[in-house]
């Protein structure tokens, strides 16, 4: 399984200083944090093996759970499911606290309600991510503490991990380029004949043998814009576009390229000419403030000296925001 787990910091992984801003902005005194990246992300890139295809276990799920009070980083504490204790014996938890105990979602928020008041800090306001919290531990939180508020802390969790350090920045750059990897291969197994369903099977293997996580494969093949897999049959000269994600150690790469059955003829070659040439002239680095309108007046100059497609009522060029690696992400319509 693709996890990071024999890797995962001793210290404190994450800017302190940063989360504590992003509460006291969000009206936040304590943090329980529930989704499984969320989590990941405060343990310093922890994913448990077991449940990262799916959450279900008997008749309710695994629920991951981190408590941070605001200003007191060093009483933090992750509560696991039973399982995790073998991840506990070797070390995987920087918390003070890591309790391995439980199996549900209820069982785990009772034992995070005794944590939060052993803490002993200010908990009239709990955050809590709403969209990840199912109810039947949800339910637990207004009956032992019903003097607090519930404070939706997603967008303060959001806006922490969206500050990307150096290797996240590496590991995001790495998913990206293994999966452009993976596509270019799948391109040179098109055959006419292979159905849509062959395609994105080829690629879900190039990107498990690249060491990815495949996690979808939005496919059009031809004149028909319908993206998902299918029994449709290739043909000669189709036109292929491939928009996959695979994670990569928590991050994901999500790309979009387009490819054709057999070598492409001169006037897709001259259009995809066009769309490169405007989009790295909107490419070109600026200064931070004037950056996107310099950006799109250049591409927009570019695009008005160079109308392809004005001569052709058969064929429609759309562009889309290019990947932070200078990809080109295109769809044709032909």
């Amino acid at each position: 399984m693709n996890n990071r787990s024999a890797n995962v910091a001793s210290t404190i992984p994450f800017d302190t200083k940063k989360l504590d801003d992003l509460l006291e902005q969000a009206g936040i005194d304590v943090l329980i944090a529930t989704s499984k990246h969320n989590v990941g992300y405060l343990l310093g890139g922890y994913r448990f093996f077991f449940f990262e295809t799916m959450d279900a276990i008997g008749i309710n799920r695994y629920l991951p759970v981190f408590i941070y009070a605001k200003g007191h980083a060093d009483r933090s504490v992750f509560i696991g499911n039973k399982l995790e204790g073998f991840e506990k014996q070797l070390n995987r938890f920087w918390t003070g606290v890591a309790e391995t105990s439980w199996m549900t979602g209820p069982e785990a928020m009772h034992s995070a309600v005794l944590h939060v008041r052993k803490m002993g800090v200010a908990s009239a306001r709990i955050g809590v991510e709403m969209p990840f919290l199912p109810l039947d531990a949800a339910d637990v939180l207004p009956s032992a503490f019903p003097d607090s508020r519930l404070v939706d802390a997603t967008m303060a969790l959001e806006r922490l991990r969206a500050r990307k350090s150096a290797s996240e920045l590496s590991l995001l750059k790495e998913a990206s380029e293994r999966v452009v990897a993976a596509m270019q291969a799948t391109f040179s197994a098109c055959r006419p004949g292979m159905t849509k369903h062959d395609v994105v099977a080829h690629l879900r293997r190039e990107e498990t043998n690249r060491g990815l996580n495949f996690e979808y494969c939005l496919i059009s093949a031809g004149a028909s814009l319908n993206r998902a897999p299918s029994d449709q049959l290739l043909g000669a000269g189709d036109i292929i576009s491939l928009d996959s994600g695979a994670n990569y150690h928590g991050y994901i790469g999500d790309l979009c390229r387009m490819g054709s059955v057999g070598k492409p003829d001169s006037e897709l070659e001259d259009l995809l000419s066009e769309v490169e040439a405007i989009q790295q002239a909107a490419r070109k680095p600026r200064r931070r403030a004037s950056r996107f309108a310099r950006g799109r007046a250049a591409a927009t100059s570019m695009r008005r000296r160079n109308r392809p497609c004005e001569a052709r009522s058969n064929c429609r060029i759309s562009t889309f925001s290019p990947t932070a690696w200078g990809s080109s992400v295109m769809r044709l319509r032909i």
